[in-house]
Parts: structure tokens; sequence; C-alpha cells
């Protein structure tokens, strides 16, 4: 079989990976195409550990050792991933990144912990923060 073959497969499941984590907003689909990313550069490991190994007299198969380093730590990035997705989720009550993006907590001026005759709106103390 070719190289070309496993390369082109590989370059349209990265590209594929490349749009989901360009263009989806639920994390959980962000952190698969980023699996689909990694398992694309596996495909390409592989593949060219095995046309080099035509080529060389000695085979050390580093490309199939590298996938297996990639793989494990692929599953410890998915599996951290996922707990502090679902930590986010029980403290934010959505998993949608263009809401999470500010990160800072806000205090609510009608809690018990904020007085509503003192506490100031949150757009004026942006627009204070933006000329200062």
């Amino acid at each position: 079989m070719h190289l070309a073959y496993p390369a082109v497969l590989s370059a349209l499941l990265f590209c594929t990976g490349l749009y989901g984590v360009l263009a989806r907003r639920n994390a959980i689909l962000v952190l698969m195409s980023v699996e689909l990313m990694l398992n694309a550069v596996n495909l390409n490991l592989v593949a060219f550990d095995v046309w080099l190994s035509r080529t060389a007299e000695e085979t050390l198969h580093s490309g199939q050792a590298l996938a297996l380093f990639t793989i494990a730590i692929a599953a410890a990035e998915i599996g951290i991933g996922l707990a502090i997705v679902l930590a986010v989720y029980r403290n934010r009550g959505t998993s949608d990144i263009d809401k999470l993006r500010d990160t800072s907590e806000r205090h609510d001026p009608d809690g018990p912990d904020g007085d509503a005759r003192t506490a100031e709106p949150y757009g004026e103390a942006q627009k204070a923060e933006a000329t200062a």
C-alpha cells in the first residue's frame, strides 16, 4: 500500500477534527474533535513507521511506540477534560463554550452578601475598568 492513502485519510480526519474544534460550541464535542485530531496523528505515525521500516535495515518501530504514548496521553486528557466539563456544568448549568468565556464570579447585588442600594451595576464597573 502506498503512503499516500493513510496520509490523505489522516489529513481528512485532522481537518474534520479541526473544523469540530473551531465550529462547535459544546465542550464535549470539542473534546471529541481533539480526540479525532490525535487519532489522525496516530495514523500518520504508524503509516510513516511502516513506510520507513521498509527502507531501513533495522526496525525500531518508534512510530508505533509514539502512537501508544499518544493514546495514553489522550486517555488522560479526556479523563481530566470530562471531569472539568462536568464540574463546570454542575456550577454553571451549561457546557456552551461561548457562555463560559467569562470565568470570573459575579456577585449578585440582591444576594445575601450584597446590598442593592450600594452595589454598582456590572455594566458601569466594566466601563470604569475600560476607561482606567
